[in-house]
């Protein structure tokens, strides 16, 4: 397994977003239900991330196999579900704020953005291939019958994938801060 945390990810233009994150724990008022209520989505988002990473073969190949035969962008679902998942764990009236405000920059910025620079550079690497998968699958929300198949060598789940793309490191990170949230509760109950 490689180091599973990037320094690319403890760059300064990340700070903002990390004081965010202590802003909004300091605020939070997590309950026994509001934690259980988001493990659901943050437990999906994490599941759904694996499984992409693990066949996702970057710049390698057009990936088409595994949740990618049923979206085109896993990783940003899951990433969602997880975010979904962290607003409704923070409870108390904050969370529908919080929700509010991460569905408002999630699709509102992040994934057009990422959407268009992903489906452009995807397009001059593949050309038509890209084009029609792009067609047929959907972006965010799956669709479940697949048509594309998983022929050829290397076409399934791989941990060495799941290695390679450095997932490690975000699934830590995930598990981290619901264990602070974990810890804000026990903290206010005590």
């Amino acid at each position: 397994m490689r180091n599973p945390f990037r320094r690319k990810n403890l760059r300064a233009r990340f700070a903002l977003w990390f004081a965010l994150g202590a802003l909004i724990l300091y605020a939070s008022s997590p309950t026994s239900l509001s934690l259980a209520l988001g493990s659901i989505p943050i437990a999906f988002g994490l599941g759904l991330r694996a499984w992409g990473v693990g066949h996702l073969l970057k710049n390698g190949e057009l990936t088409i196999t595994g949740p990618y035969a049923h979206l085109r962008h896993p990783l940003y679902a899951g990433t969602l579900a997880i975010g979904i998942g962290f607003a409704l764990g923070v409870g108390g009236l904050f969370a529908p704020a919080v929700c509010a405000g991460l569905l408002a920059w999630f699709f509102g910025s992040y994934f057009p953005r990422k959407d268009r620079s992903e489906g452009a550079r995807l397009e001059s690497l593949y050309g038509a291939a890209y084009t029609a998968y792009r067609e047929r699958v959907p972006a965010l929300w799956p669709r479940f019958r697949r048509r594309e198949t998983a022929a050829g060598p290397g076409r399934g789940w791989s941990l060495g994938r799941f290695s390679e793309n450095n997932e490690l490191g975000t699934e830590l990170s995930v598990l981290a801060g619901w264990g602070l949230l974990a810890f804000r509760l026990s903290v206010a109950s005590a």
